[in-house]
């Protein structure tokens, strides 16, 4: 409910923003319009930029033949998220790689991490390159934690001893705020000490995933126009990134594959940005009065947003001629994303379940409404965040590996007893033996949980035979398991019918009415 309302407010400002533009257009700056880097450096000062040369060659190759390398492998996927109700097929493909078992949401979409190396776990790769590349971008995850941690630092420095913002400098000096030496990286980067006082800067900057983007715009039948500025060709829209550790950084590492078929126009002849060339545009969000920015990525270039630039300000990307890469590194909000957080919950939910050491049935612990609700919130949590996001996907992870098949698997086994769980609690709510009152308010809490599971399955399960979902190639069609149909079409049957229980609670509820 939440999200949906966040939805509707920021469509409202939009609507907003557009009706007062009419047919005008905001104003925004490029770096050759003279009062570019003043207006970066008074609204923009904490988006940090680092040219493609002060930044290790060795990084360089090592991040961009990983690019080629998942690409060649067909380890990039278009997202069919889901915005207002509607099923959309994302221009960009996608992969995400990260830390073992975490998870990011965007636009009503779970991805799941391609884990890249680390110790203590068990990692089978398709290939040995798919391995490579993984490593490959786990080392550039570690340099620009350190770049970032040293931005921040730096920035602080400036802050505290009132020095003027150098940030913004002519790109051929630098659009950083430091210049960073060439070289290659050093295994003593690992050793910068964050200081012991300032944990949250550690937490702020410690990515714990990358979201890989790829396109060829050239490829693309359509890409929609920026409609405040006149921008031209967006890529991405305009927007926050979601689910990240507040106030967290954002760090991106550009590759446009530029050759001799696509030629930079002569930026004195244009107004505006050249669209041969990708750009990363920012505008103060719902703002009209600030002007915008178009800054120019380059192949190798680097930027990082700072500290809550993400929250107050919004981000698009803007699309030139020649295919690219980016690697967007971010601190993916963990508190309900990870694999050991819902196993955690399934646990927990699964506290409740006793079995008989004689007969070995199975019955609850409790009926109190508080302990079902839970119960019966975490059952729908694994289920509709978890088994039917993975399988939507269809089997594109196993183009990189089987990691995530042992996981789900012990998902779908707690999501079976989960199913118990719920058939118990309707034996009991059926006795009239409980004390009125406690059993009048279970039947309540327990009728809304189930009347949102039956919504949201028949919500997946048109999702699961829309058009858009049938276009997909067979491999990233969604996955038929036994909960994305109904009882009658299930190899597994269900221990009770979903309709006929909501049927018959809501007959309860009136008659004790």
């Amino acid at each position: 409910m939440k999200r949906r309302a966040g939805e509707r407010e920021k469509e409202l400002k939009k609507k907003k923003l557009l009706e007062e533009l009419g047919e005008n257009r905001l104003p925004y700056l490029t770096p050759a319009d003279a009062d570019f880097h003043q207006l970066w450096k008074t609204k923009y000062s904490k988006l940090i930029f680092r040219k493609s040369d002060t930044i290790p060659e060795e990084l360089h190759q090592t991040v961009q033949e990983s690019f080629l390398t998942l690409r060649e492998h067909n380890c990039f996927f278009q997202d069919l998220v889901r915005i207002k109700g509607k099923d959309f097929l994302t221009p960009v493909s996608r992969i995400l790689i990260g830390k073992p078992g975490c998870t990011y949401k965007y636009l009503n979409t779970r991805l799941f991490t391609v884990p890249w190396p680390t110790e203590r776990y068990d990692i089978k790769y398709c290939s040995p390159q798919i391995h490579d590349a993984c490593k490959a971008l786990m080392r550039l995850n570690d340099y620009l934690h350190i770049e970032t941690v040293k931005a921040l630092q730096g920035q602080n420095l400036f802050e505290n001893k009132e020095i003027k913002d150098t940030s913004v400098i002519d790109r051929k000096q630098n659009f950083a705020t430091s210049h960073t030496e060439q070289g290659s990286v050093s295994k003593d980067q690992s050793s910068l000490c964050v200081p012991e006082d300032d944990k949250s800067l550690e937490n702020r900057t410690s990515y714990n995933l990358t979201l890989l983007n790829y396109m060829d715009p050239l490829q693309m039948l359509y890409l929609k126009q920026e409609p405040y500025f006149g921008m031209g060709n967006m890529a991405v829209s305009w927007h926050h990134d979601e689910n990240l550790v507040e106030r967290s950084a954002v760090a991106v590492y550009s590759y446009s594959c530029e050759d001799s078929a696509v030629q930079e126009s002569n930026e004195q002849e244009l107004k505006g940005r050249d669209p041969a060339v990708w750009h990363v545009g920012l505008k103060v969000a719902w703002d009209i009065e600030t002007p915008g920015l178009a800054v120019p990525l380059h192949q190798g270039d680097i930027y990082l947003m700072l500290d809550d630039l993400n929250m107050t300000h919004q981000h698009c990307v803007l699309a030139g001629l020649s295919p690219r890469f980016s690697s967007t590194h971010r601190v993916a909000d963990s508190s309900r994303g990870t694999l050991e957080y819902i196993l955690g919950q399934c646990e927990l939910a699964l506290q409740n379940l006793q079995t008989d050491s004689d007969s070995m049935a199975l019955s609850l612990k409790s009926l109190e409404a508080a302990v079902v609700k839970q119960g019966e919130e975490i059952h729908n949590e694994v289920e509709f965040e978890w088994l039917r996001q993975f399988w939507f996907q269809g089997k594109r992870y196993l183009k990189c590996t089987d990691w995530w098949l042992k996981p789900m698997a012990k998902l779908e086994e707690f999501w079976r007893k989960l199913e118990i769980m719920t058939s118990l609690v309707l034996s009991e709510v059926r006795k009239e033996q409980q004390i009125e009152e406690q059993r009048n308010e279970t039947i309540s809490c327990f009728l809304l949980i189930l009347k949102e599971r039956q919504k949201l399955r028949k919500e997946w399960r048109a999702r699961c035979q829309s058009d858009a979902a049938e276009s997909l190639p067979e491999d990233q069609k969604p996955e038929c398991h036994p909960f994305w149909t109904d009882d009658d079409e299930c190899n597994m049957p269900l221990p009770y019918d979903l309709e006929e229980v909501i049927a018959y609670l809501q007959n309860l509820v009136q008659w004790i009415e």
